[in-house]
């Protein structure tokens, strides 16, 4: 597993960088400043990002967000500041373990574990998100194409929707495809 360490703070982190190789862990050779972050995440593609700071700072949590949306890791964050505000916002920008009261080696194995578990289990979430989003877009278009089948040829739903499955057999294509032809043919008349 790769580990990119980030830090905002003037203090070593041979300590932890030394904790995590004697766990098998494989570090990136150099740590990343955060501004640095998503640009050394798309380059490297770390598994686990570890961020080291005093009090993440707006560009911290900004940089952190951009990642999460374009190529999302598990992120560990230690910091000295407990602010809850700070800790919400952490956690929207995607860090899945946020840890106050210092970087202890013999808590890093257990702590990174969990942070892993919890970045699949939203991984899951998110993929199931997705699935179920696309299935509902697929239903109103579906939905959509039955009412100008209905409006036009002036059938029955049941019809319409017999007629968009005959298209979608005849063409092999998924019924939502045929949909999207009807929807697209029609919005010149609309």
């Amino acid at each position: 597993m790769r580990v990119l360490l980030v830090t905002d703070t003037g203090k070593p982190i041979g300590d932890l960088r030394e904790a995590l190789a004697q766990l098998g862990y494989d570090m990136l050779p150099d740590p990343a400043t955060p501004q640095e972050l998503h640009r050394v995440v798309e380059h490297a593609r770390p598994d686990v990002v570890i961020i080291d700071t005093e009090s993440p700072s707006c560009d911290t949590l900004e940089q952190l967000a951009v990642m999460n949306a374009t190529a999302p890791r598990p992120v560990l964050m230690f910091s000295n500041d407990a602010n809850p505000q700070l800790i919400r916002a952490a956690v929207h920008a995607g860090v899945t373990a946020y840890l106050v009261e210092g970087l202890a080696s013999g808590r890093i194995a257990p702590i990174l574990e969990v942070a892993l578990a919890r970045f699949a289990q939203e991984a899951q979430l998110r993929e199931r998100l997705a699935q179920a989003e696309n299935e509902l877009a697929e239903r109103k278009l579906i939905d959509r194409a039955k009412r100008l089948l209905m409006e036009r040829q002036k059938i029955s739903e049941p019809a319409a929707y017999a007629a968009l499955r005959k298209r979608a057999m005849n063409q092999s294509v998924k019924l939502a495809e045929a949909a999207r032809q009807i929807v697209e043919a029609a919005k010149p008349d609309e």
